[in-house]
């Protein structure tokens, strides 16, 4: 910091990373929590030697600055007064015949950062000290092992624990869209090793998370949800209907982001050719945009906060808010080499199957969607939650009145349902409509659905038709806790029966 860019600071009204302290003849006391609070955030200037009344700053000086910096200085790199080391960068100014200190604390690579104990933990909230609430030490704390949570091993798992209709599908995508991986060939067991779902026979926490059975997932992570919602208006408050799609609950991050990402193609043009996933070859596509989004939710939240990953489609925008921080600025992260995946087990997945490029946050890739559209794409990011949110293209000011589950029962079968499911291409749509009218007389198991329908893929037919009818609530499962039990079929639903599809 310049001596001009200093006075230019003392002009402002506040600044997240820059605080005043008065010091003419001793250290302030109140800088530990200043110094707690920049260490535990982005990072920050304190300035020796200015004192602050309300928004105008007065210059006194500090009259001995050589003891009030080595005081300083020592306190923080002795490693007594923290709980770890801390070692500013410090920086001398004259201004109108008077001594400024100015020390740059920076960002500390290990969280939390207190003195005393663990209460004196202290953030940065706008241009103010705040001391820090149970959970966000707690998300500080499972910050520690940013990158290495996933990693870890679950005692006594094996491969019997993940779905195998999730393995078969991801394999099946790979040998699609990576046909030259030197994986492919391999059996599920030497597979699952070599790409980190497993490491000695044993599950990694990605790796469950990303393809395991419903009931693992949850016995060791037990708030794992990615809840999916499509909203009718600009917020809860002005929308027609509470919603009107939700996703149902899924067994794994694989089974959610195909409904999800299936999903977002009606918000979303997108070249299309007749890939294993409708998927356009050139990824220049605001669809693409919308999926590096949903990757980087998927990659980098913290599954092991109270809090779950959630997407909600506003009629003006689409929110992907997950647990956890940012570990580089959103604002600088396009310029930097630097990646950090909060869960390297998944993102490396993700990259296999050519769904993500690289192992950071993708942030260029989503900003893509300004480009195209020309709206917005805003990131947000604290201790506890990540928000990207890209405004809609096609908002026009209005809150259209969507009810698509309102069909009038007069209404032809092929309007009704291409309405409730606007996803569905002409093939599927006919598919859907076979699978709705053999339900209407009897539970269909999967097989059962694939003879009826014409779909030979049984991964395809659940990924691509009865999920979407699951989604849209005219078809459920009979065995609900256990989607891909061998023993399940599926049912007609009343609101299925109410609307008369024929």
């Amino acid at each position: 910091m310049t001596k001009d860019e200093l006075l230019q600071r003392l002009t402002d009204i506040e600044w997240d990373d820059f605080e005043c302290k008065a010091a003419l003849d001793k250290m302030p006391e109140d800088v530990w929590e200043t110094v707690s609070a920049f260490s535990n955030t982005s990072g920050g200037w304190v300035v020796f030697g200015i004192r602050q009344h309300g928004k105008r700053f007065e210059v006194q000086g500090v009259n001995n600055g050589e003891k009030t910096e080595s005081d300083f200085l020592n306190n923080l790199r002795n490693g007594q007064k923290f709980n770890f080391k801390i070692f500013p960068r410090s920086q001398k100014y004259e201004i109108d015949g008077k001594l400024i200190l100015a020390f740059f604390v920076p960002s500390s690579a290990v969280k939390p950062i207190y003195f005393g104990n663990p209460v004196n933990t202290f953030i940065r909230s706008g241009s103010s000290d705040r001391r820090a609430n149970e959970m966000e030490i707690a998300a500080m704390m499972r910050d520690q092992a940013f990158g290495s949570k996933s990693e870890m091993v679950i005692q006594g798992t094996s491969i019997a624990d993940l779905n195998p209709s999730s393995l078969d599908s991801y394999r099946n995508y790979l040998r699609g869209f990576n046909p030259g991986l030197p994986f492919n060939d391999f059996d599920n067991e030497t597979f699952c090793d070599r790409v980190g779902v497993t490491v000695d026979g044993e599950l990694t926490y990605g790796g469950l998370l990303m393809l395991g059975k419903a009931d693992v997932v949850r016995r060791y992570v037990p708030n794992f949800w990615i809840d999916y919602i499509e909203i009718p208006g600009t917020s809860y408050s002005d929308a027609s209907v509470r919603y009107t799609y939700r996703m149902p609950e899924l067994d794994n991050i694989w089974e959610c982001y195909n409904v999800i990402y299936q999903r977002l193609r009606i918000y979303a043009d997108n070249p299309y050719q007749a890939n294993p996933d409708g998927n356009a070859s050139e990824n220049e596509s605001r669809l693409y945009a919308l999926r590096e989004g949903l990757v980087n939710l998927c990659s980098h939240s913290d599954y092991f906060s109270p809090a779950h990953p959630t997407i909600r489609v506003f009629t003006d925008r689409i929110m992907f808010q997950n647990p956890g921080k940012f570990m580089i600025d959103p604002n600088d992260v396009t310029q930097r080499l630097q990646s950090l995946p909060r869960n390297p087990t998944i993102i490396r997945l993700f990259r296999h199957a050519k769904i993500s490029d690289n192992g950071g946050y993708g942030i260029d890739k989503m900003l893509l969607w300004k480009e195209l559209t020309g709206k917005n794409v805003l990131f947000k990011t604290d201790l506890l939650l990540t928000e990207v949110t890209f405004y809609r293209q096609d908002y026009n000011g209005t809150v259209p009145s969507l009810s698509p589950v309102n069909v009038p029962s007069s209404s032809p079968a092929v309007s009704s349902l291409a309405k409730i499911c606007p996803q569905f291409n002409a093939t599927q749509l006919e598919k859907a409509e076979k699978i709705l009218e053999y339900l209407k007389s009897k539970n269909g198991s999967i097989t059962d659905l694939m003879e009826i329908s014409g779909e030979k893929n049984k991964n395809r037919l659940r990924q691509k038709i009865l999920y979407p009818l699951i989604g849209a609530e005219l078809i459920e499962p009979t065995i609900k806790d256990t989607p891909n039990s061998p023993k399940q079929s599926y049912t007609l639903t009343e609101k299925a029966k109410a609307l008369n599809l024929k």
